[in-house]
């Protein structure tokens, strides 16, 4: 008799995801409903306190470059910032579109590869925009490190249109169709520099997969060679 039991419908979701979407949800609940049991303050004065101390702006930057000092408090902003959002609603589609790529690029890269991938993504992001940037005003938000999924996720679908000899661009169609969508509403409602931080992201996870891909990048090369 065979013990043998069903494959489960859906693909459990890896940990650190699951670890990262809980640090994101238990920020913005805070936010949401910690005024209400505190009493004294707004939400919106929650935010503007906990973008001020935990986000990245670039006149900091600045200051750490040029005076050769680097506290650990300003440092940690190149991490922290990805989990502090605008308000519910764009923490909800950023929760959202994290669990979709963290799902995705999970199925084919290492828990470890996937911490890599937002919390490196987003640091290169906002270090770069910073430098881009110096009067960019304050960066925060999970998109950087969303993009270095996407960016992986991206690397993933070009390695197999490669191999399977098909055109190769189509990999890129979803940054470039989220870009433009960027482009589109900074022009209607007015933009910011924090696209180039959201640019680099994607640039930095589609690099690193080079290296964290099972095999490492001689897998990658040969795979190359073949196709």
């Amino acid at each position: 008799m065979s013990d043998t039991s069903p494959p489960p419908v859906f693909n459990p979701m890896p940990p650190v995801v699951v670890a990262l979407f809980a640090v994101i949800a238990l920020v913005e609940l805070w936010f949401t409903l910690g005024p209400n049991f505190v009493g004294g303050a707004e939400t919106f004065v929650w935010r503007m306190e906990a973008i001020e101390r935990f986000g990245v702006n670039p006149q900091i930057t600045h200051w750490m470059l040029e005076n050769h000092h680097y506290p650990l408090e300003h440092l940690a902003r190149f991490v922290t910032f990805s989990f502090v959002h605008r308000s519910m609603i764009n923490a909800a589609v950023s929760c959202a579109l994290f669990l979709a790529m963290g799902k995705m690029v999970g199925s084919a890269f290492s828990p470890l590869a996937l911490l890599v991938f937002f919390t490196g993504s987003a640091a290169v992001g906002a270090v770069v925009f910073s430098l881009a940037a110096p009067e960019g005003g304050w960066l925060f938000g999970s998109f950087a490190g969303i993009y270095g999924l996407i960016g992986a996720y991206t690397f993933m679908m070009w390695i197999t249109l490669r191999v399977h000899r098909a055109p190769q661009g189509q990999a890129f169609h979803l940054i470039a169709f989220l870009m433009g969508i960027q482009l589109l509403f900074g022009m209607i409602f007015g933009g910011n520099s924090t696209w180039i931080a959201d640019l680099i992201g994607f640039v930095t996870g589609f690099i690193l997969s080079f290296f964290f891909i099972p095999g490492g990048l001689s897998r990658v090369i040969a795979m190359l060679r073949k196709s």
